[in-house]
């Protein structure tokens, strides 16, 4: 979760001018509730969180999913906006619905779980991922099988009352591992290697017992990550060496 995504979602989608925390909590909390949904009610697809695992995590260091929210919609213009399953799926492959900023066009994705709440149809869930796959604007990796993990629970989404956040009939949360989520840890690096410059904040951690090179180790972990994600969206095709003579 990104701090910065949820502010411009509450700013540009919800046409709250000074986001509080409570605004970011509850849009934090509708999607930690949709993701563990299936543990609480029934549904005619039951999602066990070990199989997020199974489903997303092709390497064990490539394991930060990348989670995505629809519909997200104003109380205030909730008598005008359609709520379709198709385009739901659709809108969470859009950054203006993603809890990290990044642009997913410019990575590959791996995997996706879909996990919807509400009036939902498996019919209208099958027909919209058959349009995402023919989509050519969402790449996918070449080295696995293009997998849609689907979770279908029957409990409809709450919605406090009063909040920013209109009730709706139906929901989708989607979960997805994509190499496009390595920009944020590019953006990371940046803002570390500035503070670390001038050794920012530093004393404060060397005095609670941490040492400096404890800094070094961490930023060359996520250089190395950085690089990871960068590999596993490499084609297979691109991947191969020529072979020696």
């Amino acid at each position: 979760v990104d701090n910065e995504a949820i502010y411009d979602i509450c700013k540009q989608r919800l046409g709250i001018t000074s986001p509080g925390f409570t605004n970011l909590n509850r849009l934090i909390a509708q999607v930690v509730s949709s993701v563990t949904a299936s543990l609480r009610f029934d549904g005619s697809l039951n999602v066990d969180l070990n199989e997020f695992q199974t489903n997303l995590v092709p390497f064990p260091r490539i394991h930060f999913p990348l989670a995505t929210l629809a519909p997200i919609i104003s109380a205030a213009k909730a008598q005008h906006e359609q709520n379709s399953v198709a385009e739901m799926t659709f809108s969470c492959f859009e950054t203006g619905n993603q809890m990290v900023k990044c642009e997913p066009r410019e990575g590959k994705y791996m995997a996706c779980c879909l996990l919807f709440r509400g009036d939902v149809i498996p019919k209208d869930v099958n027909a919209a991922i058959s349009t995402i796959k023919t989509k050519r604007t969402i790449q996918f990796v070449d080295w696995c099988p293009t997998g849609f993990k689907l979770g279908i629970c029957n409990e409809p989404p709450a919605a406090v009352p009063g909040a920013d956040l209109a009730p709706v009939s139906r929901s989708l949360c989607m979960l997805s591992n994509t190499t496009a989520i390595s920009s944020a840890w590019t953006r990371l690096n940046k803002k570390f290697d500035l503070l670390y410059s001038k050794r920012a904040f530093v004393h404060w951690y060397v005095g609670e017992g941490m040492e400096e090179g404890e800094f070094s180790e961490a930023r060359e972990d996520l250089a190395a990550l950085e690089k990871d994600y960068e590999e596993v969206g490499i084609d297979s095709a691109d991947a191969e060496e020529e072979p020696e003579y």
